[in-house]
């Protein structure tokens, strides 16, 4: 089970320079994609073996004076909701401040492990005014610079520390785990009751280890698998609805623990940035797509051409990434309900598909051979062999090159698609990888 880090605090404390220190690491590997303005918000860290997910909360206020204080409040609410471990990071040079003594006084009232980070303490004078924090009562302040990273270390130690020891999920590992995402009203819960019906019986639930992330085993009409659903959907929430950045993080959990993402969209409202940013988050972690287009029966004309342009519409702002099945459903009058969970199933068994080397060579390399990889500074680019790598998380490819650091982002593409051209591939991604031979 991913454990979740939420770093809070009030404005210009370095809790973007804190977060960007903790998952350094991953960063690099993270592909920028255009379109997903919050993307700086989430990031992978691990330490000592340990991974977890952290989120900065700060990238979300709305910096105006009325509504500050209550947006830092809702912020925090919602990182003691969601998170395991909450760091709150205050400024050494600028001392305690009026929105420090708001933030802590909520802090306070919480039961999950609070760590007090005294940050931008870059020389050791500075630590003796580290001091004054205690009186905000929430213990100890660790002094670090996230800016030079002194401190960091101790930090991501204790960080660690507090997470608690899992025991193992009761959980079948041959068994799918499908997560339904999506932004607030999309129809999360009407699809999930959809599927469950009034025959509750049919469902036996499993409480994960930590907290009220509830897998539903689901064995009805030859499905078999696990709904991911975090206990957000059954209760409601107590933060306003409307938060764009809750059913984000919401969101994290839900799609970590999952093989294949549902990811439903409104059909009375197209995407919105929101849809985009879980659609990230999803793309980040490698998991399966299904698109449904919910509310379909709302819509006015229903013909072939208004499908395919909304179609081409959806696909077009998801790409580069195209190849995943939409369906139009609707949870509240059941059509095309089944035909989800089908999808789903199909997109799962995608994700295990292996090709067998010989077969992949006799595909591909006739079309390398056809459209070779551009040259580059004049030398030739060959690639003699490819094959797919054993037990991974989603099909890998490894094609070996003379000169591997030249094949560029465009080719590796055009082998993708090729490669999706060739086999079903749809709704999961795939990784090329270009290595000396």
């Amino acid at each position: 089970m991913g454990n979740l880090v939420a770093i809070v605090g009030r404005p210009n404390v370095g809790k973007s320079t804190l977060f960007n220190r903790l998952t350094k690491t991953r960063q690099a590997i993270v592909n920028e994609q255009a379109g997903t303005t919050r993307d700086r918000q989430y990031g992978k860290s691990e330490w000592v073996g340990r991974e977890f997910s952290v989120v900065d909360t700060g990238g979300w206020v709305v910096n105006s004076d009325d509504v500050f204080e209550e947006e830092i409040r809702k912020q925090v609410n919602l990182a003691i909701d969601e998170a395991d471990v909450i760091l709150f990071v205050v400024d050494v040079v600028n001392g305690v401040t009026d929105l420090d003594m708001a933030v802590a006084s909520i802090l306070r009232r919480t039961k999950k492990p609070v760590i007090m980070v005294a940050n931008k303490t870059d020389n050791n004078e500075l630590q003796y005014n580290a001091a004054e924090f205690y009186k905000l009562g929430l213990g100890d302040p660790y002094c670090i610079s996230a800016l030079s990273g002194s401190g960091t270390g101790e930090l991501l130690d204790l960080v660690v520390g507090k997470f608690s020891k899992e025991g193992e999920e009761l959980l079948d590992e041959d068994i799918p785990r499908f997560a339904v995402v999506g932004r607030p009203n999309a129809g999360k819960s009407s699809i999930i009751n959809a599927f469950i019906g009034e025959d509750r019986n049919i469902v036996t639930e499993i409480a994960g280890t930590t907290r009220d992330s509830i897998y539903t085993r689901y064995e009805k009409f030859g499905f078999d698998f696990y709904l991911v659903d975090t206990a957000g959907i059954r209760k409601k929430n107590k933060v306003n609805e409307d938060l764009e950045y809750y059913s984000v993080i919401r969101s994290i959990r839900s799609i970590e623990n999952s093989d294949v993402c549902i990811l439903m969209l409104d059909a009375t409202r197209g995407i919105e940035g929101q849809d985009l940013n879980i659609f990230s988050l999803i793309q980040r972690n490698q998991k399966g797509l299904v698109v449904v287009v919910n509310k379909w029966d709302l819509v006015e004309n229903k013909d072939a051409k208004v499908m395919k342009t909304y179609e081409e519409a959806i696909r077009s702002r998801l790409a580069p990434f195209v190849d995943f099945p939409i369906i139009f459903a609707s949870a509240l009058t059941k059509q095309r309900i089944f035909k989800v969970l089908e999808t789903a199933k199909e997109v799962y068994q995608a994700r295990t598909t292996r090709i067998p080397t010989a077969r992949l060579n006799e595909e591909m390399l006739p079309l390398i051979e056809a459209y070779p990889p551009p040259s580059n500074k004049g030398k030739y680019i060959k690639i003699k062999y490819c094959t797919q790598l054993p037990n991974t998380q989603v099909p890998s490819f490894v094609f070996f090159a003379n000169l591997p650091q030249y094949v560029k982002e465009p080719y590796k593409r055009f082998l993708e698609n090729k490669i999706r051209e060739k086999w079903v591939l749809s709704g999961t991604p795939i990784n090329i990888f270009i290595r000396q031979k």
